[in-house]
């Protein structure tokens, strides 16, 4: 007759350790890449404030509009671009984790 092996060993300790710091590498990628879009926004905002030339069409809606959209593209070049920001964070706290 054999018996079923429960999972509660040393090994199954280890899996859930590792596990918890795949969690925790994720968690510090996901606060990396939000910074990366926060600074990227602020980038985009300082170089959308420059006005080089007037809008004629422009109002308070398309401004908020364009702050909208320049959201969204600076989360989404963030999350698909590599500009080395998230990786230098990660770098930097991953040994302090």
């Amino acid at each position: 007759m054999t018996d079923s092996i429960a999972s509660t060993g040393p090994v199954a300790a280890a899996s859930a350790g590792d596990s918890g710091k795949a969690q925790k590498k994720d968690d510090l990628r996901a606060a990396a890449e939000a910074f990366e879009a926060v600074f990227l926004r602020q980038m985009i905002r300082s170089m959308r404030s420059a006005g080089l030339a007037d809008d004629i069409f422009g109002n308070q809606a398309t401004d908020q509009f364009r702050d909208m959209q320049d959201a969204h593209m600076a989360d989404a070049m963030a999350g698909s671009t590599d500009f080395g920001i998230a990786e230098l964070l990660l770098k930097q706290f991953e040994g302090k984790s």
